[in-house]
Order: structure tokens, then sequence, then C-alpha cells
């Protein structure tokens, strides 16, 4: 069932985070689906514009369909993740996305306002939610390139989202983008977090570059050819602590493809004779499934399924 991501929010807020995943392809689907039924948790699925790009937009659209006619109980939205003002309005004129993300974060402040403000009127006017984001993530992942990271300011945040209208706000508060995201003991700036919730008490916060880069994962593709050299990620133990501060959407998406990577060096490694890759693709749809269970442990998000199901009910949706 296909929802609005202010909805899940609205059940998240100050209680746990709804992991929001990425997929690029069926294996992924299937995975995600499975593992968020099995986890009755509610979740965010997640089509960025490298997804777009990699095949055409209707291919996804109707994997997400045909899983959630597999999968009936599960309950979560489509976001577009990390778009750029022209495809932000392509998703919104699709009638497919419950929510859009507008990321014009690398611009001066007051043309981020301005990019922002005219995805916000086209949005709501359809009844769509907008992401927007202050501040500047490092790393690299797909076309995002953090060139020059720096903190979200409170102080900004709330003028920012008070200009734009925008319904949820990703902040940067020391994560990062791909699988190389600190060095030596930098984390996540829970103080900075703290001061924009007390600024917007209530808001939606986002929290993007959470995927935690499990190092067992790294060892296992290393081992099996893989060159991941100093790869580290967020502490998941942080999850719950952020979304007790506001934080109610957590962007994990680097974890998966080390496990599609780890699949499949380990498989064509053991078995270099074979070259049907279904084998390995339902290993790593099993795999993804008990990943993604797994981070909605983390996330406090597993066993909420009721609890969405009761707000709904109750907001009459």
């Amino acid at each position: 069932m296909i929802v609005t991501t202010k909805q899940l929010f609205e059940v998240a807020y100050g209680n746990f985070a709804i992991g929001a995943y990425n997929i690029n392809n069926l294996e992924q689907t299937v995975g995600l689906f499975r593992g968020n039924a099995d986890s009755q948790a509610p979740f965010i699925i997640q089509i960025s514009k490298g997804a777009r790009s990699y095949t055409h937009k209707s291919f996804l659209e109707a994997m997400i369909r045909t899983a959630e006619e597999i999968w009936p109980e599960c309950i979560f939205a489509v976001h577009l993740d990390h778009g750029d003002e022209e495809t932000c309005y392509d998703a919104i004129e699709s009638g497919f996305y419950s929510s859009v993300m507008i990321d014009a974060s690398h611009e001066p402040f007051e043309r981020n306002v301005e990019i922002t403000k005219r995805v916000v009127e086209r949005a709501h006017a359809r009844g769509i939610s907008v992401e927007a984001e202050l501040g500047q993530l490092g790393g690299v992942e797909e076309d995002v390139v953090g060139e020059n990271p720096c903190l979200t300011d409170p102080d900004q945040a709330v003028e920012f989202v008070e200009r734009t209208g925008c319904d949820s706000l990703a902040v940067a508060i020391g994560t990062s983008h791909g699988a190389y995201k600190f060095k030596g003991k930098q984390t996540i700036h829970f103080d900075i977090l703290e001061a924009i919730q007390k600024r917007l008490p209530g808001f939606p916060l986002v929290m993007h570059g959470s995927s935690s880069i499990p190092q067992d994962e790294v060892e296992r593709i290393n081992a099996a050819g893989g060159r991941l050299e100093g790869a580290s990620g967020v502490d998941p133990a942080q999850y719950l602590p952020a979304a007790k501060r506001g934080v109610t959407k957590i962007n994990i998406d680097t974890d998966g493809r080390l496990v599609w990577t780890r699949v499949h060096r380990e498989y064509f490694r053991d078995h270099p004779q074979e070259i049907d890759f279904r084998k390995p693709g339902r290993i790593f749809m099993e795999e993804y499934a008990k990943f993604i269970a797994s981070r909605n442990e983390l996330l406090g998000s597993a066993g909420q399924l009721e609890a969405v199901r009761a707000h709904l009910s109750k907001s009459g949706s």
C-alpha cells in the first residue's frame, strides 16, 4: 500500500526512523519488500536520478506495482531521491511518487531557496511532499558529488523552511555519501541536530549518507578480489538517538551495494565455471532481505506496521 511520506513521518517522529532504501533492479526490489514484510516495517522506496537513467523509469514503477501486489501487507512511500528541478517536475507529473527531493544544496543559499520554492509550489498543487537539503554532505554517490561539504546552520534552517515551505529537510550533520564516510574518530554532530530540532520542533529531518559500511562485508569483498581500502560508515547504534532528535527518515543505499557485490564476487569466485547470473541473484535477494530486516531493528521501525495502520485508519486514509 502506497502512502505519503507525511503520513509515515507523523507516526515516526520522535519514536523511530523510517528506512529509505534505493532500488535499481528486480533483485533489490524483491529483497527490499521481502525484508520489510518479514520485519513488519513501514519503509520508503527511493528512485534516484541515476536509477532512472540506468533503466527506463517505467520498469522501476512496474516492479514496485508488482511487488505491491505480491506483498499487499507492506506500507510504503515512493520517493524521488536527489532530483534536480527538471527530474522533480517529471516525477510530480507522473502521479506515481509520494514525494520528491529537490537537491539544490550545492547552490548559494538564495538560489537554493528560489529553486526549492518553485518545486514546492508545483508539488503541493498535486498533493506531493517535498524534501529539500541545506548544507552539503561530502563523498560521492552516483552523480551526487559533495565537493565542498559544510554543516547545516540551525538558524539558516529555520529561514529556509519558512521561505520554501518544504515538508522535510535533509541536514548535513557529518555523514557522507558513498563507502568512505569518516576518517579517524569523526561521527554524527548531535549538537547540530539538537540545535536544529530545538528551532524546528516537530519538523521532519532527514539523514542522508547513513550506510554503516559493515566491516564484515568489506572484508569478504576484499577476500573475494575487491579493493575497498579504508571504507567506513555511520555507527548504526546512532540511528535511534538521531530519531529521538527529529530524524524521521534515514537513507541507506551503499550498504545494499556492498551486499550485492559480496554475494556476486564470492559466488563467481567459488563457481568459476558458472555463467547463470540467476543463481547469485537468488542468494542476493535472500541476503538483502535479511539485511533490510536487521536495519529496521536498528531504526526502530521493525514491528511498527500496526501503528501505521492505526494512524491511517484514524486519519481516514
